[in-house]
């Protein structure tokens, strides 16, 4: 009921949020029409960025389910709110199956803390159980790649979603989520480099040990920094997705290196913890991140944090679901959906951030 309520707070404000753009009221012409054309074409482009980022509007294909009712079970690396919004897009699928007359039914676990032992385990328990389908957001790749490789030639229908797919290679049936996490972590990189005129000292903030969407990001801001010869990487720390970690590690880097002009963060937690340290110590230091977190936008809206790169949650979870009946009935990657279904990220700036706050909470500054 709760979640019910959410979707129905996000869905009002997304409504208000088109509202402002196709009923705002054309301002008279008094004298300074080139300027003020300027300024509505920058605030059209400033909420079409915000209102495209997260897309609310979706409705079932016309696949016809071969069951009246599924049971899924899926588990993702740690309980965090990135993956509350996934869910509130697997619910809104779910309700759409049931007004078919489909009833979708699911688990969704996940430690207090990321864990591939613990997800091992979350694993070979779920295989015991006579599930439909086993989605997972993998929290290790070397790790739990070969797990879903026995499972799949156990006959297990195994896929996975969110932010992290299996190892190149694994046998798991299906992604849907983000395909291009090298590329958020070096286009967030560039715009910090940019920022800094191509010059100074940069930290990393990377998330969990072995998961592959934060890796691969810092991977990508790494590359980006090897571009530029007056750039350097001073400390790079894994924060395991938690906010007072990564508000600890930013501590210490800053005492370490207290003219540090840029932090990369590779998750949803890690800017929210940077932006504290920078905030407290009065740092100067740039921030960019990823993500939605409403702390991290508010950061956003008060220019703590540069830039953040938003990933469409609500589109993972919806399309999750609907991949994961096609599936369930047999069906492999082709022409009912594709091995990988990629998911987008937006990267939003300063001006952006009051716009996404009243979209995603209501929060109207």
């Amino acid at each position: 009921m709760k979640n019910d309520c959410k979707i129905k707070i996000i869905i009002a404000a997304l409504s208000a949020a088109l509202c402002v753009t196709s009923c705002a009221p054309v301002p008279s012409d008094n004298g300074h029409g080139e300027e003020a054309s300027a300024n509505e074409q920058a605030s059209e482009i400033m909420q079409e960025t915000v209102s495209s980022a997260v897309d609310f509007e979706h409705e079932l294909d016309s696949y016809v389910p071969k069951k009246d009712h599924y049971n899924f079970y899926f588990t993702y690396k740690t309980v965090h709110p990135w993956w509350d919004a996934v869910a509130l897009g697997m619910e809104e699928a779910q309700r759409q199956f049931l007004e078919k007359g489909v009833t979708v039914t699911y688990e969704y676990m996940a430690p207090e803390g990321a864990s591939a032992e613990d997800q091992t385990q979350r694993l070979y328990e779920a295989e015991k159980q006579n599930f439909d389908v086993i989605g997972v957001d993998v929290a290790d790749e070397e790790i739990i790649s070969p797990i879903l490789d026995e499972m799949i030639e156990n006959g297990t229908k195994v896929m996975t979603f969110s932010s992290s797919d299996a190892k190149d290679g694994c046998k798991r049936i299906a992604y849907v989520g983000n395909t291009h996490n090298y590329q958020d972590g070096a286009d967030l990189t560039e715009a910090l480099c940019e920022k800094l005129d191509y010059k100074g000292k940069v930290a990393i903030l990377v998330g969990s040990v072995g998961a592959p969407c934060h890796e691969d990001r810092a991977r990508g801001a790494r590359d980006t920094i090897a571009k530029y010869g007056d750039m350097e990487i001073v400390a790079t720390e894994y924060d395991m997705d938690s906010v007072d970690l990564a508000y600890d590690l930013t501590l210490k880097i800053l005492k370490d290196c207290p003219d540090l002009d840029g932090i990369v963060c590779c998750n949803m937690s890690n800017p929210v913890g940077a932006a504290r340290a920078v905030t407290e110590t009065e740092s100067d230091a740039v921030i960019v991140g990823m993500d939605h977190d409403v702390e991290a936008l508010r950061y956003l809206h008060d220019g703590v944090i540069y830039c953040l790169g938003v990933q469409d949650c609500y589109s993972i979870g919806y399309d999750t679901i609907q991949v994961a009946v096609k599936i369930a009935d047999g069906n492999l990657p082709g022409e009912l959906f594709p091995e990988k279904t990629d998911e987008i990220t937006t990267v939003i700036y300063q001006e952006d951030a009051a716009l996404m706050l009243e979209l995603l909470y209501g929060d109207i500054l």
